[in-house]
């Protein structure tokens, strides 16, 4: 079987909209490593969109979930529950960012987090009005649609979307957006669109995933945190990207040093498992009535099991510090492309191993090089790297490595990259 037989099969019997990047059918993966029916090998940056951060098929990971397995792998925890999700909502309360008392819920994806923080925001304040921001991704259902803001490929031919969703610039400094004009914005939505009192949240990403990997200044949450206590709304923190040690801390939120009322959870939760929690302050949590909140697959023991086991591998280790030293040694290699490509390489960024670099033409960050990009991300698959393009540009290649990845191999899968720039660009 090949990858191209696989490709046409595919094609034929799964609706065109779940699209695959590259035509590479996984056999077999390993920490940084994959493998694809054919045998060929592929370093790995993408981690299957930070889900496995504690690298594919973690052996502490995939020897908890076997476990599990032998004992019961569903019940539904909202009929008959389990001691893996009460450990692990334990867990979980204790490592979210402030000292106000917390409870957790779970369901299965990103998405279902989002629409539940939602729904608690909205019982706990009887307000309506959600405001998220310019680059936000928040899923694909039709509540996150709504939220999210990026047309392509995610909300084109799909709306109408929610009523009472407003939208503000991200603060980005590269590209001209300060934290005052975003309040500024902010403000003007205010006068003209909905009054403080009516705003049931505002959801934000510490760090934006596919707006392109840009990070909300400290100072900018830290206003934003004060802003919401004023008027009694909600700060919702998607860390559903940037959770999980990614950024060099659990949760990006920490960098600011504030206490969201909810965050959302979910990717590299448990390691590959299909998993998502939103965590908040208790009081706000219980603002839902019972049977208001869950879901058939909820908080399935198979993988609450396997993210028990994720928090342990974070813990023994390391995965904050190597997050750190990975994100140092990947834009140490982005650097040295950078010097020798300065008319195309606009920007580097990283906070700890969430990495991108924005490429450009003639040297001008206000001309984005999207073919550049794509050129870039299709080359690599058919030589055995696999990388993740992103940003409302089309011009930023993410990297989310393996936090487990081996630096030889890392190193590897940037020497392959500077070869493609030096062709491409």
């Amino acid at each position: 079987m090949t990858n191209a037989e696989l490709q046409q099969r595919k094609d034929a019997v799964i609706a065109r909209g779940m699209g695959n990047m590259a035509p590479i059918y996984v056999e077999r993966a390993l920490n940084a490593e994959v493998w694809d029916v054919e045998g060929k090998r592929y370093i790995d940056f993408g981690a299957g969109i930070a889900v496995v951060n504690t690298g594919h098929c973690h052996p502490k990971v995939m020897a908890a979930a076997k476990a599990q397995l032998e004992k019961v792998t569903h019940t539904c925890m909202t009929v008959t529950p389990y001691k893996e999700v009460v450990e692990l909502a334990e867990k979980l309360v204790r490592i979210a960012p402030g000292a106000t008392p917390k409870k957790a819920m779970f369901v299965s994806t990103g998405a279902e987090a989002v629409e539940n923080a939602v729904k608690i925001a909205r019982a706990y304040t009887g307000r309506s009005g959600v405001i998220a921001f310019d680059g936000g991704f928040h899923g694909r259902t039709n509540m996150t649609m709504g939220l999210t803001g990026k047309v392509l490929p995610y909300k084109a031919g799909f709306g109408p979307f929610p009523n009472d969703i407003y939208r503000i610039p991200y603060p980005n400094a590269l590209h001209g957006v300060s934290e005052e004009e975003s309040f500024k914005a902010l403000a003007m939505r205010f006068k003209t669109d909905i009054e403080p009192a009516r705003v049931a949240a505002i959801i934000i990403e510490p760090v934006q995933g596919e707006g392109g990997f840009y990070r909300a200044p400290a100072s900018f949450l830290q206003k934003l945190r004060s802003l919401c206590d004023e008027h009694g709304i909600m700060l919702i923190c998607d860390e559903i990207q940037t959770g999980f040690a990614r950024t060099g801390k659990m949760f990006a939120t920490e960098y600011a040093g504030i206490e969201p009322d909810l965050m959302t959870m979910a990717k590299g939760i448990a390691g590959g498992f299909p998993l998502s929690a939103v965590v908040g302050k208790a009081e706000v949590m219980d603002a839902a009535n019972p049977g208001g909140l869950g879901g058939t697959y909820a908080g399935s023991p198979v993988a609450c099991a396997a993210a028990l086991a994720v928090l342990d591998v974070i813990a023994e280790e390391k995965l904050c510090e190597r997050a750190l030293s990975l994100g140092e040694q990947m834009t140490g290699h982005l650097n040295t492309i950078k010097a020798r490509h300065p008319d195309r390489v606009g920007d580097i960024r990283n906070l700890g191993a969430m990495i991108a670099v924005e490429f450009i033409r003639n040297g001008d960050i206000n001309q984005p090089d999207a073919e550049l990009t794509k050129a870039l991300s299709a080359e690599a698959a058919k030589r055995g790297l696999i990388l993740l393009s992103c940003g409302i540009r089309a011009n930023v290649i993410r990297f989310l490595p393996a936090l487990t990845a081996p630096t030889d191999i890392v190193d590897e899968g940037m020497n392959l990259l500077a070869a493609l720039v030096d062709e491409l660009a």
